[in-house]
């Protein structure tokens, strides 16, 4: 059995990391609000982005755009954001995982794999492959709409240029702060959005052709490098906000096992206290009967 210092010493231990976890609780929980706000004040921005795109795009041939040329995948890209901060659980794992399966995939089919690393987190992973293109590390905490428009440029150049034929964008979507799942979008090229098939007008409206002012050729122009800042900065936002949330989480939980290992400790050194002071209690008597004969 260790001795009442040692175990002593374990629980003082103990109880200081589960006050360093519960602060971290506290401002994972504050910074959330902030980038749980602003992730739900652009959905609704890229959701009627999305729908102006959709209903120019709609009767558009693919190939008349760059952005839009479909053509034989020979090298795909694939665009991961993680985190720039660790100690938010299996968070970044997930996304982590989800690249490798789909980079997996890519190359059983003959492919080449290049890829873009948008966080520390997944550039520290994957630099190690030797198929890191570009990455962008430590921009997580504190990022704009032009950090997303320079990734977005720097893959669509790529792709115009030939180097990349189809690119993938993954992220871990914000579904609630217990739940964050990693996601893949297709990025490039930019497929035109169809309505579906039976859709009904909505009710009272009424459907029909659009007229544009100027040309839709134009306005698809200035919309496609748009819609890919837009694509880019919401995974961005998800990210950010599911990161906090995973980490409030995973810190809730250290929290919590700090808490049962001081109880478990404590056990111990009340066992080895009441194992001392009988061990005493016994010489003092044993001396005392010694001391009678």
């Amino acid at each position: 059995m260790p001795s009442l210092k040692v175990v002593k010493d374990q629980i003082v231990g103990v109880k200081k990391t589960a006050q360093i976890t519960k602060a971290m609780n506290m401002v994972s929980a504050a910074k959330l609000r902030g980038a749980q706000q602003k992730m739900e004040d652009f959905r609704p921005y890229a959701g009627k982005f999305n729908e102006a795109l959709g209903s120019i795009s709609g009767n558009m041939r693919a190939n008349e755009f760059a952005l839009m040329q479909a053509r034989e995948v020979n090298n795909a890209e694939i665009i991961v954001v993680t985190s720039d901060r660790g100690l938010c659980g299996s968070f970044n794992s997930h996304i982590i995982k989800m690249a490798e399966k789909l980079m997996m995939k890519y190359e059983a089919e003959g492919k080449k794999v290049s890829l873009v690393c948008v966080g520390k987190k997944g550039n520290q992973y994957f630099n190690k492959t030797g198929k890191v293109r570009k990455s962008y590390r430590d921009i997580m905490g504190n990022f704009q709409m032009f950090n997303a428009r320079e990734i977005a440029q720097d893959v669509a150049a790529a792709f115009i240029a030939g180097d990349t034929d189809e690119v993938q964008l993954i992220f871990g979507s914000f579904i609630s702060v217990g739940r964050q799942v990693p996601k893949t979008l297709s990025f490039l090229p930019v497929q035109p959005i169809k309505a579906e098939e039976g859709a009904e007008a909505p009710s009272g409206g009424q459907q029909g052709a659009y007229t544009y002012e100027p040309s839709p050729e134009e306005i698809m122009d200035v919309l496609l490098p748009l819609y890919m800042n837009v694509m880019v900065y919401n995974a961005m936002l998800e990210v950010g906000a599911s990161e906090h949330a995973a980490r409030m989480t995973a810190m809730d939980n250290a929290t919590n096992a700090c808490k049962d290992i001081v109880d478990s400790l404590t056990m111990i050194y009340n066992k080895a206290r009441q194992a001392a002071i009988t061990g005493d209690l016994m010489d003092i008597v044993g001396g005392a009967e010694a001391l009678k004969g």
